[in-house]
């Protein structure tokens, strides 16, 4: 396969399109100062996952048998280039909206960032203080002489500066982690002054290792192999081939090292040889790195700099009721994060563990927050004497010390607790409880677009579905069958399960739109995804496309789908929005002949979430929920402010309609009403 074709465009590459957009962003100057630097955080963050996780993998698939590697990456290295050219390029443009519109912008607001070189001499004073207080005893130093006779370790994602002694001897010091990245320099003239701790040790280690004081210090910063998580993406003999093949290979090899532009040369050649990189791994950054850190970026003055928080939806139904229990028995509830609060979905989790009348709580947990109040009432339901069973997700990426941390505590309060198993990964999000009424059990369930996680749900999209529908929570019963390895084949009629009926479902459906399609008869399908990756799925959009079939799709991230193309996808119209929430939701609607079919449910259309992952899909059953999610997905069609256009190069050029209509803002005043 070709890195671009016509068919399919390299899901690397349309992933670094959407960091792209999220760079739009920072650029945006409709954005509020502190919320374009936000965006660059974002993007940086981004950024350094993907070489943890992604380029690590592609790395290694280049050691593969050429006969596996084709089944994988045809061109690894081709492709390695082209991401390298893509980051270089993006970076540029990153280093370009900092330089000339975020550091003027906030001189104009009295916020100077200034660099060790731009001290005056009260804050020169100031930095020795600091450093001599706060830093020196913290200091990790190492000296790699010319014969690199000592080894150094480079931690993963972590901040070092580097610079010659006096006796040509490589200097690479740590910026210690567990302090401010940004220092607040005292006021002058009524003006506020903020350095990067990083400016604070460049003024001070050169009186420290350099006779004269003239020695420069640049910044490194290096992606390690995080671990090679192609067990997400393959199974069966493949996959056990592939890590046979991946049996030596060496963990946390360098996948990235990023270094301060204005390096010498002979300084970074030094650097290559002790880290054992090569010029491929290198990337050109500017004189700071991990902007990552600039969610914590201080605002010293009392001016309204980012957007305030929206103002919570309150279901006045819903509290209406005794117990929640009673809300959902009347008819299905639909939560949508963060405009509705996460307190309702935690709310059924705690009345359940004190409910006298509840005898089981049933859960799914993928990523757990670090202070969690879903655990808690699932650690007090245990205490409380109820049959506590949670399936843990241990290889959510980069959470898998929360997820365990908490399984760990929940077992040992008498919960039942099972952890992911080889070969599939448990990616639903699940609720059941089962509740003695009149004598007899009655369950009620929750099915999710996103996790059980209070800290995601106010800044990610997400819906979720409460439930007494008999027949949604016995099949929801059945999932939870599966996982306590008491089946092995859910039966399931009205949810859709990965990997057993999820893909020959939706082939059926779009099958049935070519159908009335080809009979002359209205025919759509609406999507809302995060990414869309399966090839098989989307040659069949394809085929529906060309049957007449209008499709509109609505993808936040990774799109391999090529839309407008003459002949394949002409009737394929694709927009993807970036802008204060991370869109998360998936929805999957179809015309039906004029009777709508519309679900919800944690799989994107990607190999992994069709094949390879236990995922649960929810028809919307209940015509207010149902209604309700419409008018979400329009106002997202009809979006213009936040809204890229998807097209053959992904050029992520925006949106244009006679309305200006920002769908994040306009759901809100859509859904008070």
């Amino acid at each position: 396969m070709a890195l671009i074709s016509k068919k399919y465009y390299n899901r690397d590459l349309s992933w670094l399109r959407f960091n792209h957009r999220v760079l739009q962003e920072a650029n945006d100057d409709k954005n509020l100062l502190y919320d374009r630097i936000k965006f660059l955080a974002i993007f940086s963050s981004n950024l350094d996952e993907f070489f943890k996780v992604r380029v690590s993998d592609i790395r290694k698939i280049k050691n593969l048998d050429k006969s596996l590697r084709k089944k994988l990456i045809t061109k690894p290295n081709k492709l390695l280039r082209k991401i390298k050219k893509q980051v270089h390029l993006q970076q540029e443009e990153f280093g370009a909206i900092f330089s000339n519109q975020i550091l003027p912008l906030l001189k104009k607001e009295g916020i100077h960032l200034i660099s060790h070189d731009q001290f005056s001499l009260s804050q020169k004073k100031f930095a020795e203080n600091y450093f001599k207080e706060h830093l020196e005893h913290k200091l990790s130093i190492s000296i790699n002489n010319q014969e690199g006779k000592e080894t150094v370790f480079i931690e993963n994602e972590q901040l070092y500066l580097t610079a010659l002694s006096n006796n040509s001897n490589l200097i690479i010091v740590k910026i210690p982690d567990d302090t401010s990245r940004f220092i607040e320099l005292p006021k002058e003239n009524n003006e506020h002054f903020i350095t990067f701790v990083d400016d604070i040790l460049k003024y001070n280690l050169p009186q420290i290792y350099s006779e004269n004081g003239t020695s420069n210090f640049y910044a490194i910063k290096i992606s390690r192999d995080a671990e090679l998580y192609i067990d997400n993406e393959y199974s069966g003999d493949l996959l056990t081939k592939i890590k046979d093949s991946l049996g030596n290979r060496d963990t946390g090899q360098v996948t990235r090292l990023l270094v301060d532009r204005s390096m010498p040369s002979y300084i970074l050649n030094m650097v290559k040889d002790i880290l054992d990189a090569n010029e491929t791994d290198v990337l050109f950054g500017g004189t700071y790195h991990n902007f990552k850190d600039f969610f914590g970026f201080p605002n010293p003055t009392t001016k309204k700099l980012a957007e305030d928080d929206l103002p919570l939806i309150t279901d006045k139904e819903l509290y209406g009721f005794e117990t929640i229990f009673e809300a959902i028995a009347e008819k299905d509830r639909l939560r949508y994060y963060p405009y509705e609060s996460f307190d309702d979905a935690l709310s059924l989790v705690q009345q359940a563990s004190k409910d006298k009348n509840v005898t089981k709580i049933k859960v799914t947990l993928y990523r757990v927050a670090k202070q969690s109040g879903v655990a808690e009432a699932l650690l007090e339901a245990a205490k409380n004497g109820k049959e506590v069973f949670v399936f843990i997700e241990t290889k959510a990426r980069f959470d898998e010390e929360n997820n365990i941390r908490w399984g760990k505590i929940l077992e040992e309060n008498g919960a039942k607790v099972m952890y992911s198993y080889p070969g599939i990964k448990v990616h639903s999000k699940i609720l059941l409880i089962e509740r003695i009424e009149n004598g007899t059990p009655k369950y009620y369930g929750y099915i999710s677009t996103g996790n059980f996680n209070e800290k995601t749900s106010k800044i990610y999209t997400d819906f979720g579905l409460m439930t007494a529908h008999k027949k949604i929570t016995s099949e929801l019963g059945q999932v939870f069958q599966l996982l306590e390895g008491k089946s092995i084949l859910p039966k399931a009629k009205k949810l859709l399960i990965s990997p057993f009926s999820t893909r020959t479902t939706f082939e059926t459906l779009i099958r049935k739109e070519i159908e009335n399609a080809t009979e002359g008869h209205e025919a759509y399908i609406i999507l809302k995804l995060n990414s869309l990756q399966d090839q098989e799925m989307i040659d069949l959009l394809y085929q529906a496309s060309n049957a007449g079939v209008n499709i509109r799709l609505i993808i936040r991230g990774i799109c391999c789908l090529v839309p407008g193309i003459s002949g394949q996808s002409e009737n394929i119209y694709v927009t993807s929005i970036v802008d204060r929430f991370l869109e998360h939701g998936r929805v999957y609607l179809f015309a039906n002949g004029g009777k709508e079919k519309m679900f919800i449910g944690s799989a994107d259309w990607m190999t992994r979430n069709l094949d390879h992952r236990i995922e649960v899909i929810t028809p919307i059953l209940d015509q207010d929920v149902f209604s309700k999610i419409r008018k979400v997905v329009q106002l997202q069609i009809e979006d213009t402010v936040k809204s890229r256009i998807i097209d053959e190069e992904q050029s992520n050029t925006y949106a244009k309609g006679s309305k200006s209509i920002r769908a994040q803002i306009e759901i809100l005043h859509t859904l008070s009403n």
